[in-house]
């Protein structure tokens, strides 16, 4: 993953690149509706609503939290105006939106802090929204069921955790993720999925419909390790729970999220300013830290000290990060969704 070194230290920025404070906006009776995560994740947006809510009179954020593309339909069927405004997009959902037209390609004209963003970061966009974040895919396990903590994805295949592996449906693209780094890691490829299938099926793994629920059966004791999101594994560990988060050889997955303005959204001047506080300097802080530990998509951000465990902090790190060839992914995504449910699906 070409990601500079500059991405992760802190720089100066140039004069204006930092959100100004805005004068406040007289308005009336404004709704702005986002699609956002559940739980704890969901935090960094609501500072983020309650910030423009502050700035704009008379405006409501609202948020509507969702984990699956079953909201797409909703936006797909509206007539005339999207019942939602903006959503985030991980990049291979985010492909699929570009190409059936439910989001909007971006005026980066239109935004003060586009000069704030990470180059490299703007190129996964394809033009169509911002580089809100990115999360890793990495292995999480519970400390109080294994005695020999993993360092690389193959260790998953160890005997000690024979029949004791999660993983999620390739419906989400924690699922997706896992498949396609199990490929590479075992001689296939995007193209090439066959011996991920192979793999899996030896780990005779419980499967989980949904990273938040995968994370819930590690909670609960029905599992010991599973590929999870970083972002979940530190959420549970915030709580105290004995989840440990491992970035495994030869490298966790980073996917990016990329916050959107969708198709027929009611307001795009509310959405442009929603979508310009989420590549603030301010904002990307906030989700940096505990207990978000978002991946860091602007340049003058360090990454705090506590988020080290789950996010690259060094070079070493960002040079080791694993990246997927979604464009083939997408191709095939339904027949791979059908497939796990048919052998995996409990």
């Amino acid at each position: 993953m070409s990601i500079t070194r500059r991405s992760f230290t802190k720089t100066a920025l140039a004069a204006g690149a930092v959100l100004a404070a805005p004068s406040i906006v007289r308005a009336s009776d404004r709704e702005l509706v986002i699609i956002s995560y559940g739980g704890a994740l969901q935090e960094p947006h609501r500072w983020l609503g309650d910030k423009l809510q502050n700035e704009i009179s008379g405006l409501t954020v609202r948020l509507v939290p969702s984990e699956s593309q079953d909201i797409v339909a909703q936006i797909k069927a509206a007539q005339g105006f999207s019942p939602y405004d903006a959503m985030p997009n991980g990049e291979p959902p985010h492909l699929i939106a570009i190409r059936d037209g439910y989001i909007q390609e971006l005026d980066r004209s239109r935004l003060e802090n586009a000069g704030n963003v990470v180059p490299e970061f703007w190129d996964k966009t394809q033009g169509y929204g911002v580089p809100a974040t990115f999360s890793l895919i990495g292995l999480a396990y519970n400390e109080e069921m294994v005695e020999t903590p993993p360092t690389s994805w193959a260790d998953m295949w160890n005997e000690e955790y024979a029949d004791m592996v999660g993983i999620c449906r390739t419906s989400s693209n924690l699922g997706l993720g896992t498949l396609a780094i199990t490929a590479k890691i075992f001689g296939g490829s995007e193209t090439d999925l066959e011996p991920a299938w192979q793999k899996l099926k030896e780990l005779n793994p419980l499967a989980g419909r949904s990273p938040r629920i995968l994370a819930q059966m590690m909670e609960r004791g029905e599992i010991a390790i599973a590929p999870l999101w970083n972002n979940d594994a530190a959420v549970a560990a915030e709580k105290g729970l004995p989840i440990k988060f491992v970035k495994p050889d030869p490298g966790p997955v980073a996917i990016l999220s990329v916050m959107s303005e969708i198709t027929g959204a009611r307001d795009s001047e509310l959405v442009y300013r929603w979508m310009d506080g989420i590549i603030s300097t301010e904002y990307q802080e906030l989700a940096a830290n505990a207990p978000y530990y978002f991946g860091v998509t602007v340049q003058g951000v360090d990454v705090p000290e506590a988020a080290r465990p789950y996010t690259p902090s060094t070079p070493e790190e960002v040079a080791s990060l694993q990246t997927v060839n979604w464009a083939e992914i997408v191709k095939v995504r339904p027949e791979l969704v059908d497939r796990f449910d048919r052998e995996f699906a409990t």
